[in-house]
């Protein structure tokens, strides 16, 4: 017990840190380990859906995991909109956005690790962004290739409102808010229904962490400056 107790870590920032860079590492996980699945085994392992319910499921396990603590944002863009309503000091704005940053980029190298040898056997051991055996989209989104840049923008200022639209909602005392419990399996069916119905254009990243982290990450693991094209 003793023990236990001097491993406890008693600033409120640094546990919520922790909880953002835990929570989104396990959204992660669970999202580009489908991913790498799916692309690796030439959809013969799951589909299209596979990676958008794990995806899902990522969320709502994470939620589960760190809500207590931090709130459970995973998501610069939704610790920003807390912020702009008061809901979260500002001082956390930038602490969070590290935290969820560097837990995708530590998931991507886990998933890498995992699915290695998957990996290069499907690319013939060279890391591409495009082509038909790229394999930079296991990990980062891209946009398809008839997306001007400026439809890619609106695209996704469109799929992340609608995340934060209906987030906000679910706790609106003069609403109808969903019980406190649910909340996570809620916002899992949110951002599965975003993913299939808003996925073609950009790949519904909706959350710059979960789309920055792992792209240092393909940057600094082989990939190249072309993951930044």
């Amino acid at each position: 017990m003793l023990k236990l107790r001097a491993m406890r870590v008693s600033c409120p920032l640094v546990r919520e840190c922790m909880a953002e860079f835990l929570g989104t590492f396990v959204l992660m996980l669970f999202g580009c380990a489908a991913a790498a699945q799916v692309k690796t085994s030439n959809e013969t392992k799951g589909q299209f859906l596979s990676g958008n319910m794990a995806f899902s499921v990522g969320v709502m396990s994470a939620m589960y995991l760190t809500k207590g603590i931090s709130g459970a944002h995973l998501n610069p863009a939704v610790t920003l909109s807390f912020c702009v309503l008061g809901k979260v000091s500002w001082s956390r704005l930038v602490p969070y956005s590290l935290s969820q940053v560097v837990g995708a980029f530590v998931a991507s190298g886990v998933v890498y690790l995992v699915y290695y040898d998957a990996i290069m056997t499907f690319s013939g051991g060279v890391l591409t962004v495009y082509g038909r055996n790229e394999t930079a989209s296991i990990f980062a989104t891209y946009p398809s290739d008839y997306l001007s840049v400026g439809r890619s923008f609106f695209d996704q200022v469109v799929g992340t409102s609608m995340l934060l639209l209906c987030i906000l909602g679910l706790e609106e005392k003069r609403n109808t808010p969903a019980p406190s419990e649910l909340v996570p399996v809620v916002v899992a069916g949110v951002v599965l229904g975003i993913s299939i119905s808003m996925s073609a254009n950009c790949g519904a990243a909706i959350n710059p962490a979960r789309d920055l982290g792992p792209r240092l990450f393909t940057l600094a693991a082989g990939w190249g400056t072309e993951v930044f094209t």
